[in-house]
This record gives structure tokens, sequence and C-alpha cells, in this order.
């Protein structure tokens, strides 16, 4: 019998070189538009239906990243869904308990293609830098005949506000401390000093710089968003940390500070933010994640009129942290040899559960 693949979202169409090495045995169907999200609130049952009916006739889903949602209402309307391919240590849009009572396995392709600094961890640095220095609007200003429009903001010895102290905001903080002697504070719900030391020393750097201050500070909330200079959002989206960035949060920060989410748009009230930054009460914000992914042609963050009368700058990318080219194309390998191998009935390698 035939397999029968779908292949969603893939964007870049970095997928075909892999799936079409398969042979006749599997019939791969690539679906690079994304819909609605199944269990967004605003996604009317006329879409939900519809990506049932585009997924019902398919044995195996290769999904990337948390582009499709796979939530439980809509595994169990795929009858015929045996297993899903994804990608990344862990896919909260995959409902795992729904999966696994169907006896479906989700696969768990890692990145093994990645140098000392993974990509996110680049691309958080990239738009610090970009947004703090003002790249995009002097690039726009440049290509429109105008020449130095506004003056940059230089991040060297300033302070570096860390929501979440975990592997990637570890990474971050240690490179903007070396590279540019940030000062590092950090807080999330249950950070301790002890907890910001050992990721200190998980880091290769000591707990304590030469002036006795702590490399990385653990401070309370109200402080972290008061102090900071650049306040950079990393957490794993759940039902607790859902929304914890709130207005209150945003009101607290410098005039003159800039606001970066790269982990997960939920993190962050999203009409809070939007707010602050209609009213420039920071000076911008840098966002490659939004509530609502690929954002509407509506979408108020694609907006031109971002730093004009007296708006915040903002500088969006279409969350694309990730999207590098060794890792996309390391992890759809990976998918087509874990689907070979269920295939011949060999153990999957690497699982979510």
């Amino acid at each position: 019998m035939v397999t029968n693949v779908a292949v969603l979202d893939d964007y870049q169409s970095f997928a075909p070189p892999h799936f079409d090495k398969l042979d006749a045995n599997f019939a791969v169907t690539y679906i690079p538009d994304t819909l609605l999200p199944y269990n967004h609130p605003n996604t009317p049952q006329t879409v939900k239906d519809e990506i049932v009916k585009r997924l019902e006739p398919f044995d195996v889903i290769s999904t990337m990243r948390e582009r499709t949602p796979l939530p439980a209402d809509l595994i169990n309307r795929l009858p015929n869904l045996k297993l899903i391919l994804s990608c990344g240590r862990r896919n909260k849009a995959i409902d795992m308990d729904a999966a696994q009572k169907r006896g479906i396995p989700v696969t768990a392709a890692t990145d093994d293609q990645a140098g000392p600094v993974d990509s996110t961890t680049e691309h958080v640095i990239a738009m610090i830098l970009s947004v703090t220095r003002n790249i995009a609007k002097n690039d726009a200003a440049v290509k429109a005949g105008a020449w130095q429009t506004d003056a940059v903001t230089g991040v060297s010895g300033k302070t570096l506000g860390l929501v979440g102290l975990g592997r990637l905001g570890g990474a971050v903080a240690r490179i903007m401390n070396l590279a540019f002697g940030m000062k590092i504070i950090a807080w999330s719900t249950n950070l301790t000093q002890e907890a910001a030391d050992a990721q200190a020393k998980e880091q290769g750097l000591p707990v304590e710089q030469a002036n006795g201050e702590k490399t990385f500070k653990a401070v309370s909330r109200e402080e972290l968003f008061s102090a900071a200079d650049v306040v950079s959002v990393h957490l794993v989206l759940s039902d607790r940390s859902r929304g914890l960035v709130t207005e209150a949060d945003l009101s607290r920060m410098k005039p003159s500070s800039f606001f970066v989410n790269t982990s997960r748009g939920p993190l962050v009230v999203e009409r809070d933010l939007l707010n602050i930054l209609e009213a420039g009460k920071i000076r911008g914000a840098a966002l490659d994640v939004f509530d609502l992914e690929p954002l509407p042609g509506d979408s108020e963050w694609r907006r031109p009129d971002w730093g004009t009368n007296g708006k915040s700058q903002v500088l969006v990318t279409p969350h694309v942290a990730y999207v590098e080219e060794r890792s996309i194309n390391g992890f759809y390998e990976q998918q087509v040899d874990d689907l070979v191998a269920w295939s011949a009935g060999k153990p999957l390698k690497r699982t979510m559960y």
C-alpha cells in the first residue's frame, strides 16, 4: 500500500530535495500555505472544517515547528493519521496526549547542523542591534533619497534585562556581556540568584565580575522592566506564561528603552504592547513572533507608519529566528529517515513521547 504524506508549511521549499528521494511506496503532497490555527479563538468553523478536509487523506503529516497546530480535536478528526513528523526538542502546538491515545508517534528531529551559536541566538543578537541602531529605518531612508535622518543608540555598557534565563537567555546574555560589556539582569517567576549563578557558570562566565557585581543578577519583576535599556523575552509558552508581560510591566520601561520578543507572541498581551508603542512610550520594539501567524494582511504590525507621529520604532521579522538553512535541511533529512524507518517497522530514534 502507498503511504500518503503531507508536508505542511514549507515556505521556502526546503523539503522537496529530501522527500522526493522516497520511492514509489510514498505519495508526497506539499501544502505550503498555512491556514488560520485550528485552535485559535478567531478561527471560524468553516476554516476548521477546511483544515480537516485538507489533512484527512494523509497517513503521515510532516510539520515545521508550530506553523500548523495539531490540537486534540483536530487529531481526533483525522482517522487515517498514523505518524506525525515534527522537529525541535518540544512542540507545544501538538497535543501529545491525544497522539499517544491514538497510538500516533510524534518524531523530534533535532538541530544537528548548528554551529557553536544556535540560529535563534544569532537572530536575537541581530534584532537587538538592528532596532537599537535603526538599521531598517536608515536603510529605507537612504533608498528613498534621504541621509542621516536619525541617530542610533549604542548598547555598550548598558543594561540587558532578560525575562527568562534558560539556555537561550543565557546564551544571549553571555554574548552581550562579553562583546558589549552589557550588565545582565534577569527575572522569571521562579528565578533565584543561585539559579542565575548556575547559568553564568553554564555559559563559561564567572559568577561575579571584577567589581564584585553578579555577572547575571536576579532581580524583581519591577526592577527588570524599570532598569533595563533592552528587555528581551526568553520563556517557553505555557498556560502559566501566556499573557505574562502586560501593560503594567511595559509602562515601567524607560522612554529610551527597547523591547525584544523572539520567543512566542502570546507571552505578551499584544494589545498592551500595541498601546505602549502607539503612544511612543518606549524607543522601539523588535518582534519575530506574534499572536497569530502568519500575520494577517491587515495586521497592525504591518503598518508603515511606525516610528512617525510620535509612535515607537517597530522592527518585525516573520518568525525566522530558527529558519536557518542548515538547520531546516537537517530537520527534513531526519524526518525522511524517520519516515523510512517507521515504514519498515523499525524503532524511531527521536520521539516526543
